[in-house]
Formats: C-alpha cells, sequence, structure tokens
C-alpha cells in the first residue's frame, strides 16, 4: 500500500480542484427537475468544467472490465446506488431521487464529491435516507483526525446508518486521493474503530457513505457501470474530499452553492 502525503502547496492545489467540483454540483442543482434528461445534466457539466479551466476525471475512466467511461459525470437515479450513465431516456420525474458523483482534473490534482438531491417533492421517507446518509458522511469526517484509523471513519458511518434501518454497501468504498482519482488508503463504509491504516496529517481521502434503504445487496447492471439496489429500493451517497489533520479534518469540497438552491 503506497499512501501519499501531501505538501501544503498541493492541498491548495486540490482545494481549486474540488471548489470547482462545488461549484459543478451547484450549477448543475439550478437545473434538476422534473423532465429533465440525465443527458442534459452530463452535458451542462461538461461544459462548465472546460469553461472553468479544468478536465472532467469520469469521461474515459476505465472500469475493471476495461471499458472506459462514456461520460463526465455519474447521475444515479432512485434504486441505482452509483456510476448511472447518463442518458437521453433517463428523464427525472416528481419524487425521484439523483445521485450526481462529478470529479474534475485542475493543475495536476483531482477534485470528487458528490450530492444526492431531491426531484420536486419527495417522501418524508426518501428525505430521512438522504438526511441520515447526509449526516453519516459528517459522523464519518469527524473521525478523520491524525492518529485515529481508517476503521474509526468506518464504523462511525455504519453506526450512525444502521441505527435507523439502512442497510451499507460493502462492495464500494471512498479512497484516498490526489494527483490519481484512486490512491491508497480505501475507506469502506462499514468495519471496527483502531482497524485499518492509521491516519496522518495532510492525508487526503474522498468519504462517501453509499447506504441503501432495504438491504444492502446490490447488482452490476448490463452496461458493466451502473451498480442498483437488487430488492430496487433506492439508495443515497454523498462524498466529500477531505484532508487528515490534527484536531479536526478540513474539508476541500463544498457543498455550500448546492444548498442555496437545494433544501431536504
Amino acid at each position: 500500500m503506497a499512501i501519499f502525503l501531501k505538501t501544503e502547496e498541493e492541498i491548495e492545489l486540490m482545494r481549486a480542484a474540488n471548489q470547482l467540483v462545488g461549484s459543478t454540483l451547484g450549477e448543475l442543482a439550478k437545473h434538476i427537475k422534473p423532465g429533465v434528461t440525465t443527458l442534459e445534466l452530463d452535458k451542462i457539466a461538461d461544459t462548465f468544467i472546460r469553461d472553468h479551466g479544468a478536465t472532467p476525471t469520469f469521461l474515459g475512466f476505465p472500469n475493471p472490465y476495461g471499458a472506459p467511461f462514456p461520460a463526465s459525470i455519474c447521475t444515479s437515479v432512485n434504486e441505482c446506488v452509483v456510476h448511472g450513465v447518463p442518458n437521453k431516456d433517463t428523464i427525472l420525474k416528481e419524487g425521484d431521487i439523483i445521485s450526481i458523483d462529478c470529479g474534475t482534473l485542475l493543475n495536476g490534482f483531482n477534485g470528487d464529491s458528490a450530492y444526492t438531491f431531491p426531484v420536486g417533492e419527495i417522501s418524508e421517507e426518501t428525505r430521512q435516507l438522504l438526511l441520515t446518509t447526509k449526516e453519516s458522511l459528517y459522523k464519518g469526517i469527524e473521525q478523520a483526525v491524525h492518529g485515529n484509523h481508517v476503521g474509526d471513519i468506518s464504523q462511525a458511518v455504519q453506526d450512525h446508518c444502521e441505527a435507523k434501518g439502512y442497510g451499507i454497501v460493502r462492495e464500494l468504498t471512498g479512497h484516498g486521493i490526489g494527483r490519481k482519482m484512486h490512491e491508497d488508503p480505501q475507506i469502506p463504509n462499514y468495519g471496527k474503530r483502531g482497524n485499518g491504516p492509521k491516519l496522518k496529517e495532510t492525508m487526503c481521502i474522498a468519504i462517501e457513505p453509499m447506504i441503501t434503504q432495504g438491504n444492502r445487496q446490490i447488482w452490476l447492471m448490463p452496461d458493466k457501470w451502473s451498480i442498483v439496489t437488487r430488492d430496487k429500493k433506492i439508495a443515497a451517497h454523498y462524498e466529500h474530499t477531505i484532508v487528515v489533520r490534527k484536531g479536526k479534518a478540513e474539508i476541500l469540497s463544498t457543498f455550500e452553492e448546492i444548498e442555496k438552491i437545494v433544501t431536504i
């Protein structure tokens, strides 16, 4: 396992990339409404990222089967947990939820963040899933401090979500991030305090709870990208890129622009 600590100069470059991801998600928030296709959202994101001097990291990113991702963002609707492929046939409707995962490459460093958006008015049951998943992200971030272990993050996420009866996807994890989108270590959303690699100051990691309304079982769809719940119940996904610090983690990405527009 090769874990790369970052210099303060590198962290500032990562902050710029991650702030751009936050701005891109904020721009998309203006357009998420019934009748919009996921392909339309992808085109908006691609243009916005390039207009700000970056490139979309996900476009062309290979999966384990060697297939390049065909779009600039992942758009995962309802029972799609992650890696949904934007297309002209998926039309958002009232009461849906859509998780948008976005990555940018700017000045040699990656930004990565995700947010699950309500489409119009959603049910209270759906809202509770979104709230709990988002809360668990911050529970995990609270544990991302120098001297702790990856398992401290993992158990904080797991405990918060399982206490509400939700499922924790185990096959997919958060990750280190820097010059590469995916670096060591992996950051599972389940685990035990004190286990896993020790966290050190200036490690940069992406924490991303992927939580299901039903059980945790998932399927890989024939497109070899989209991952859905087996029981067809909805799933939520939130992600921040952070820096491990002494005492309190520093969040590099942002939901500020999103939350000027979206409330859950």
